[in-house]
């Protein structure tokens, strides 16, 4: 078989396969070794200057300060995390998480135990649920109609929570973390 530049596809012996020099390509083509392994540019130095004329070298040049500058930004990593493991045990935090659990493990509590009761009583006493109210409204209709009920006051409930209670101290330690952050990492975030 022939590819489309004169050399043999099949699976042979031939110089193709051993890494020796092509005879119909001259000296300076020889095959590379299967174990070769590329560094990632992207990951050592800066793009800026790949390929262009005269810049062949000078990429090696450049490693060393994209490590510098690399380093540089685990250290403000390093110095930001640091600062959110204080924010997080700060007591104005601590406060703001146990009003968000006050609120949403009684929540969701009552919410369930309602849903599986409908469910149940649906279940274990059709005859109970099929009684009418009025006309062709009967009790399973008006249960169904209060889970959805319930669940918009949930909801009203929860964001009326929120902005009374935890939204104003969550928004200052939010502006807190981001000046100490900010000052962690140099200035800039």
């Amino acid at each position: 078989m022939q590819s489309s530049n004169g050399r043999s596809h099949d699976g042979g012996d031939g110089p193709e396969r051993s890494g020796e020099l092509h005879q119909d390509q001259g000296p300076a083509f020889v095959e590379a070794p299967r174990a070769v392994r590329y560094e990632d540019p992207w990951y050592d130095a800066l793009a800026s200057g790949w390929g262009e004329p005269g810049t062949a070298g000078t990429p090696g040049a450049e490693v060393p300060a994209a490590r510098r500058e690399r380093r540089d930004r685990e250290d403000g990593a390093l110095a930001a995390a640091q600062v959110y493991l204080e924010v997080q045990r700060s007591a104005a935090f601590q406060e703001v998480r146990s009003r968000y659990r006050r609120f949403v493990g009684p929540a969701v509590a009552g919410f369930f135990l309602w849903y599986v009761g409908y469910v149940v009583t649906a279940t274990a006493a059709p005859g109970f649920m099929a009684r009418p109210v009025v006309g062709a409204v009967n009790v399973a209709l008006l249960a169904g109609l209060g889970q959805f009920l319930s669940t918009f006051l949930l909801t009203w409930a929860y964001a009326r929570h929120a902005r009374l209670r935890r939204d104003r101290a969550a928004l200052e330690l939010r502006w807190d973390t981001q000046e100490l952050t900010r000052g962690a990492r140099g200035g800039a975030l």
